[in-house]
C-alpha cells in the first residue's frame, strides 16, 4: 500500500523528459499544452527542474511551448556534482523559497538519479516511463506512469478534496480494489447502495457491535478492523460482516483516502471479514480522519458466551499484558517527543510495532473453545483497571485481583514513567479478561500458552455482587478508578504544552 500524498507543485525534470522523448516532440508538447491548465484548474502550480540556466530554460519553454515566466514556479537550476562528491539535494532549498515543504512536491522525471533526490527529500517520485507498464517500482520512485492520463489520475489523488460526499468516481474505483466471495452477501457495496443485505438464515444469533477510531491515524484503517472484531469474538461469534462511515476533514486527498480503504480490505481479508458497505464523507465536522465502525458476527445459540455465566471460584485470566493498544498510539503519535526525553529509535519502533499484538481473535477462539470458559471481555478505553470493573458490572459477580500479577512490559513501563501515565488506566485492546471454570482454568492456561500467548493468572470470581478488590503484597489496596482514559488525559495535556509553546515570544 502507498502512502497518502499532498501535494501543491508538480515539478517537472525538463532534461529528462526531453531525453526520454528521444527527439520526438509528442512528449514535451503535450505536456506543455495540457499541463498548465489541468494544474491551474486544480489550484496547483507547476515548476520545472534543469541543468541548463534559469534564463536558459525560460526562454526555451517560452519560444518552444509559449509558456510564461509566471506559468513556471519553481524554476530549479541543479548545480553541477563536485569531483567525488553527490549531487546537492535543490528541492529542500526551493520548498523554503515557496515557504512549504518537499512533502508537497510531485516530482517527475524520466531521471532515477533526479528521482532519488526528489525522495530523499520526502517528495513525491513519479518515474515517466513510456510504453511500461505502471507500478510501483521500488526505493528510487514512488511511482511509475506512462501517459498523460495516468499522471492526471495521480495528480489528482493528491488533491485536496472539498466537503461533501466522496466523488462516485473514487468511490467506485476504491470499491473495485474489493472482491465480495460470502455467498451471504446479498447485495454488495456500489455507487447508488445505500444498504448491505446478509442472509443469516442459517445462524441461530447475530452479534453486533459498533465503535468509532479516532486515535493513530497512521494505521486507523487496521484499528477499526480490529476494536469492533474483538468484541464480537468474546461473545465467542465469527467476526463477519463490517459496515463503516468514514469521515475526513476538508482538505484531505483521495490517497490519503485510498490508503485507508486499502487498510481496512487488507485488514479485513486477513481475519475472513467482508466489508459490506458505509459512508464517505469529507467535512468540516472533523479535524482528522474518524473511522465509525459496526460490525456483526455469527454463532450458534448453544455456543454463545455470556457475561452472565460468571460463577464464584472462577478464576480470571489475563491474555498479553496491560496497556498493549496505548503503547503503540503513544509511540506512533508521540515518538520525538520520547526521543527527546532519552527514549531510543529502537525501543520507539518496538512500542509502535505493538500495533500487531491488538487483535485478541486467537485467544478468544481458543477460550471459546474450552467448556469451561464463562466470559470474556477485552480490554479498551480506560485500560485494564476499567476492564475489571465493566467485567464485573456485567457479570453480576464481585472480583479479587493481585495487582501484583498483572503483566506491563518494560517498554509500557518506560512510556507511562516518562510521560506521567499509569498503566492500568491506559487503553488497552490486544488484551483478553478470561473467566474460567477451576476445573479447566489450567489446561486453557496451558493451551493458551502452546499457541503462543502470554496469558496470566491475575485473580478469581469471589461472589455475587460488583466490584472490584485489589490486593497488593498479600494485603487489600484501594481499587484505582479511571473516569477518563489515561491517553485522552495525555494528549489534552500534550496539546496544552504545545498551545503555550506558540503563545511564547
Amino acid at each position: 500500500m502507498q502512502r497518502p500524498f499532498h501535494i501543491s507543485t508538480v515539478l517537472f525534470d525538463l532534461d529528462g523528459l526531453l531525453a526520454a522523448a528521444a527527439g520526438s516532440r509528442r512528449l514535451p508538447r503535450a505536456l506543455a499544452k495540457g499541463m498548465v491548465g489541468m494544474l491551474r484548474a486544480r489550484g496547483l502550480g507547476m515548476g520545472v527542474v534543469s541543468r541548463h540556466t534559469r534564463k536558459a530554460v525560460l526562454g526555451f519553454l517560452k519560444h518552444r511551448f509559449q509558456m510564461q515566466p509566471a506559468d513556471i514556479r519553481p524554476c530549479i537550476c541543479l548545480d553541477a556534482p563536485h569531483a567525488g562528491r553527490r549531487r546537492r539535494n535543490p528541492f529542500p532549498a526551493a520548498a523554503r523559497s515557496m515557504r512549504t515543504t518537499p512533502q508537497r512536491f510531485m516530482v517527475v522525471s524520466a531521471d532515477r538519479e533526479m528521482l532519488r533526490l526528489a525522495r530523499d527529500a520526502g517528495a513525491l517520485a513519479v518515474e515517466w516511463c513510456a510504453n511500461a507498464t505502471p507500478d510501483l517500482s521500488g526505493p528510487a520512485t514512488d511511482y511509475r506512469v506512462a501517459d498523460l492520463q495516468q499522471l492526471n489520475r495521480l495528480i489528482r489523488m493528491g488533491v485536496p478534496l472539498p466537503a461533501g460526499k466522496l466523488p462516485n468516481d473514487l468511490l467506485k474505483e476504491f470499491l473495485d480494489e474489493f472482491t465480495f466471495e460470502d455467498p451471504a452477501l446479498l447485495i454488495n457495496p456500489g455507487v447508488g447502495e445505500d444498504i448491505a443485505a446478509v442472509d443469516v438464515t442459517r445462524e441461530e444469533v447475530l452479534v453486533l457491535k459498533s465503535d468509532p477510531i479516532t486515535f493513530a491515524t497512521d494505521a486507523i484503517g487496521r484499528y477499526a478492523v480490529l476494536v469492533n472484531a474483538n468484541d464480537i469474538a468474546t461473545a465467542g461469534a465469527l467476526p463477519r460482516w463490517l459496515l463503516t462511515t468514514l469521515l475526513f476533514p476538508v482538505g484531505s486527498t483521495p490517497s490519503l483516502i485510498l490508503s485507508i480503504v486499502s487498510e481496512l480490505r487488507e485488514s479485513c481479508r486477513t481475519w475472513g471479514i467482508t466489508l459490506c458497505g458505509g459512508h464517505t464523507e469529507i467535512t468540516d465536522a472533523v479535524t482528522r480522519p474518524v473511522v465509525c465502525g459496526m460490525m456483526a458476527g455469527s454463532v450458534r445459540k448453544r455456543d454463545l458466551i455470556e457475561k452472565r455465566r460468571m460463577r464464584p471460584g472462577d478464576r480470571v485470566l489475563l491474555t498479553k499484558g496491560a496497556a498493549v493498544e496505548g503503547t503503540a498510539i503513544i509511540a506512533r503519535e508521540l515518538g520525538s517527543r520520547l526521543r527527546r526525553l532519552g527514549m531510543s529509535a529502537e525501543k520507539i519502533e518496538s512500542c509502535r510495532s505493538y500495533l500487531d499484538r491488538i487483535s485478541i481473535i486467537p485467544e478468544a477462539r481458543q477460550a471459546a473453545r474450552c467448556p469451561g470458559t464463562s466470559a470474556m471481555h477485552d480490554v479498551t478505553e480506560g485500560g485494564i483497571a476499567t476492564a475489571l470493573e465493566e467485567l464485573s458490572a456485567a457479570g453480576g459477580c464481585r472480583l479479587r485481583v493481585d495487582l501484583d500479577r498483572i503483566p506491563v512490559f518494560p517498554e509500557t513501563r518506560t512510556i507511562c514513567r516518562l510521560l506521567g501515565v499509569h498503566p492500568l488506566g491506559l487503553i488497552g485492546s490486544g488484551s483478553l479478561l478470561i473467566c474460567c471454570r477451576l476445573k479447566h482454568a489450567d489446561r486453557l492456561e496451558r493451551d493458551l500458552h502452546r499457541a503462543g500467548v502470554q496469558t496470566t493468572s491475575i485473580g478469581e470470581v469471589s461472589g455475587k455482587g460488583s466490584g472490584v478488590l485489589g490486593f497488593k503484597g498479600g494485603h487489600p489496596v484501594r481499587w484505582r478508578s479511571f473516569e477518563v482514559d489515561e491517553i485522552a488525559r495525555l494528549f489534552a495535556r500534550e496539546a496544552g504544552r504545545r498551545l503555550v509553546r506558540k503563545r511564547v515570544p
